[in-house]
């Protein structure tokens, strides 16, 4: 079997930002995947479920109610190994495109006050795994530490 594009990335080199996972066509349409990556990859602690839930939920809300983006979002969820997420958005995309969107984004998260969407037993399957405070934590880290400096190094996957 081969190995799938993501598994192909060195994640010893990894840092945290915004890249472009893979480009896929479907019909006429270009769907991009975009790798948020928040922590690198082994060598800080992952995320807790519960914020990766919280933004998960903070950030699906966000996107899809976004003027510009909300027809465009095809996805956005948790990594497995929780260190980021997953955006999947439809046209043919680069990192620095979706860069103030994602800031924005992220602004949301950590300015959010309130009940998170879909936190009850009616709209979620595990609505009692939530930290909002932990969310806003990450999500203002993510900020300062990687979104408000941005360069290639965190826009373009290291070479191997």
């Amino acid at each position: 079997m081969d190995k799938i594009a993501s598994f192909t990335i060195n994640h010893l080199k990894l840092l945290p930002g915004i890249y472009v996972s893979r480009k896929d066509q479907v019909g006429a349409e270009v769907i991009t995947t975009f790798d948020l990556r928040m922590t690198r990859p082994n060598f800080e602690p992952v995320m807790n479920t519960a914020e990766v839930h919280t933004i998960e939920h903070l950030g699906a809300t966000f996107l899809r109610n976004h003027p510009v983006y909300g027809k465009k979002t095809v996805y956005f969820g948790p990594m497995g190994c929780r260190t980021g997420f997953y955006l999947v958005l439809a046209g043919d995309l680069s990192s620095k495109d979706i860069a103030p969107l994602i800031i924005e984004m992220y602004e949301f998260i950590r300015d959010f006050e309130g009940e998170v969407p879909g936190a009850s037993a009616r709209d979620c399957g595990n609505y009692l795994d939530m930290n909002l405070p932990m969310a806003k934590y990450v999500a203002d880290r993510y900020l300062n530490q990687v979104l408000y400096v941005l360069d290639k190094t965190h826009l373009t996957y290291p070479e191997d």
